[in-house]
């Protein structure tokens, strides 16, 4: 069975998000959060598969990507207000919760909206992102100082913008080409930089870096609820030792690594991906 893709705007707390979403509405909610720098097109292999399985799934823009609002400032991109996105979504949505799914940016929202708002979540699943307080510790080692150097220059005004927008977006271009495997067909990266070809929207994306950077207002809590971790061991921006994340913080977690996969996990290693995703939810 045939599952199309709708889209609509949703209005979710201080923004409008644009989703992609398939599946029957009356279906378990599952959220897809995508990460830097892509938008909800990223998901389309997975769209299909948990929808075929019953569930009602959805896949935002998150706040300053894609056709989703992009408010100005960064401020306005910090995780408190990313969380917040999340859980009025679901309201907007008519369920009393959910299920999150997020890989990168998507993935570190995902935990941080575990934490904060325990009630709406039933189970989480992270690709390619550490635990915050893992990614903190992980980045007072050299190794992953250097792994992660790209998100240190993001934090300086400008040149960034500058940068990723020359030469018709070909840094990004060749973020997703110089990957393991290709991840990404042409017709999904053209979507993407469809959206950052808006104005203001590749300062919106950096503003998630830039806001990180700055100290928030909210403590880390314990996860209780279960956590699958799915990690592509070919990452080339991440340690795999990042990957586990520290019993105190999150007490019911599974970790899943694919030899074979890089950071782009749910596309190089689609399948699978798919088929723990139907398992775990």
């Amino acid at each position: 069975m045939t599952f199309a893709i709708r889209h609509r705007t949703l209005r979710a707390g201080e923004v409008r998000l644009h989703c992609a979403e398939a599946g029957p509405e009356d279906g378990p909610l599952v959220l897809l959060l995508h990460g830097f720098p892509e938008c909800w097109v990223t998901w389309k292999h997975q769209l299909p598969a948990l929808a075929a399985a019953g569930f009602h799934v959805v896949a935002p823009d998150l706040r300053g990507y894609g056709r989703s609002d992009r408010p100005e400032g960064i401020a306005e991109y910090r995780v408190e207000k990313l969380a917040a996105d999340i859980g009025a979504l679901i309201d907007a949505l008519g369920s009393p919760s959910a299920d999150v799914v997020g890989h990168d940016w998507g993935g570190l929202v995902g935990y941080h909206f575990a934490m904060w708002y325990p009630d709406k979540l039933r189970k989480l699943v992270v690709l390619n992102i550490p635990h915050p307080q893992r990614m903190a510790r992980g980045l007072l080692s050299l190794r992953q100082l250097r792994m992660s150097w790209y998100a240190f220059f993001f934090l300086l005004p400008f040149l960034p913008e500058r940068g990723m927008a020359a030469n018709h977006f070909r840094t990004l271009r060749s973020t997703f080409s110089k990957a393991l495997r290709e991840p990404y067909d042409r017709e999904t990266v053209d979507e993407i930089l469809a959206g950052f070809s808006q104005p203001g929207a590749l300062t919106a994306a950096l503003n998630y870096y830039r806001a990180l950077a700055r100290p928030f207002g909210r403590r880390w809590e314990r996860i209780d609820k279960p956590v699958l971790v799915i990690w592509g061991e070919q990452d080339r921006h991440l340690g795999r030792e990042l990957a586990e994340p520290d019993p105190r913080w999150a007490s019911d977690v599974r970790v899943v690594r694919i030899a074979d996969a890089a950071h782009w996990v749910h596309a190089d290693a689609r399948d699978r991906v798919n088929e723990l995703l139907l398992h775990f939810l």
